[in-house]
């Protein structure tokens, strides 16, 4: 059996998800400690190809232990999936691709990297430490107004208000410090989530433009797949889950029509299909790893109308 150094949320399931196949070439945009990675990589045959991307400079170091020449991995955002690709000559060839969003565990236990608010350290959060500002960087220079709609925006919390007032009131540089004036700011509630949850949710989603990047990089999946080439995601966030979701699902209905047009399947061009519903983790799994308990994978595939689509073009091209 396979020894993981790091086990990953829904493993049995992302390999049934992607529908692995020996020959097959498979990218993982978000290699992190590479547990998926690994796991893929002990299914695939010899001829098999697998293409990691991460933006984040220790995943990228870790990774050098794999000695395997059917895997390579790339420093880089997963924004550039199809520049990627394309520098390979697969364009259209790739038989399933893997986005497991949000931050890894590795990141939130290292208290240097700024994620966590179990643990002090610098406010950093930076996904790629080397590029942008960080955290405690831009709350230094954003107005209250400015870090009340991004606490609301992307952590949906309902006293952003109050917490941005008294982020302003003081100069954090720390977790420590932005996690207990959160909880100051925050009056006592029921729920079993800590109150700075949202709040560092948030300010990480944005100061990674997260959400901006996962809707660029969706986009690219529809050109670099093959035909029944699998989209596996994996969502811990409900913000981001909705644009999958939102994406798949538009994606799968093809073409807008007028309403009472007859037109046929073949019409409609649907790039993608819906494999299943949403799946979620076991309680077996939760209980040895808590982060699961949010995980939400959805899975979607090339349709074969994009093929015939993509052979057309070709040819009109070349006439």
């Amino acid at each position: 059996m396979l020894k993981l150094s790091h086990q990953p949320v829904l493993l049995t399931e992302t390999l049934d998800a992607l529908n692995l196949q020996t020959d097959g070439i498979y990218i993982d945009c978000t290699y992190g400690r590479g547990g998926h990675t690994q796991a893929i990589l002990s299914q695939l045959g010899p001829t098999g190809q697998i293409l990691a991307l991460d933006q984040d400079p220790e995943a990228v170091q870790f990774a050098q232990f794999i000695k395997d020449k059917r895997f390579n991995i790339v420093h880089n955002t997963f924004t550039q999936l199809q520049t990627n690709i394309e520098k390979r000559g697969w364009l259209g060839q790739v038989n399933g691709i893997l986005l497991d969003l949000g931050v890894s565990s590795p990141q939130l236990d290292n208290p240097t990297r700024g994620f966590s608010f179990m643990q002090d350290g610098p406010l950093d959060m930076r996904m790629n430490p080397d590029i942008g500002e960080s955290v405690a960087q831009w709350l230094d220079t954003a107005t209250a107004t400015e870090i009340a709609k991004v606490l609301k925006d992307y952590g949906e919390e309902r006293y952003a208000n109050r917490i941005a007032r008294a982020i302003k009131a003081e100069s954090v540089t720390t977790t420590g410090q932005l996690a207990n004036i959160v909880t100051k700011a925050c009056p006592p509630n029921k729920e079993h989530k800590h109150p700075a949850t949202r709040s560092f949710q948030a300010l990480r989603i944005f100061i990674n433009r997260e959400l901006e990047q996962l809707q660029q990089v969706l986009i690219q999946t529809l050109n670099v797949l093959a035909p029944n080439g699998r989209l596996v995601v994996i969502c811990f966030h409900s913000l981001e889950d909705r644009i999958v979701k939102r994406f798949m699902r538009d994606n799968a209905r093809g073409d807008k029509f007028p309403i009472n047009l007859p037109v046929t399947v073949e019409q409609l061009n649907p790039k993608l299909r819906i494999i299943n519903k949403p799946i979620r983790a076991k309680q077996t799994e939760i209980n040895s790893n808590p982060r699961a308990r949010s995980a939400i994978l959805r899975v979607s595939e090339l349709t074969d109308f994009q093929k015939n689509k993509k052979s057309e073009e070709k040819n009109t091209i070349g006439s």
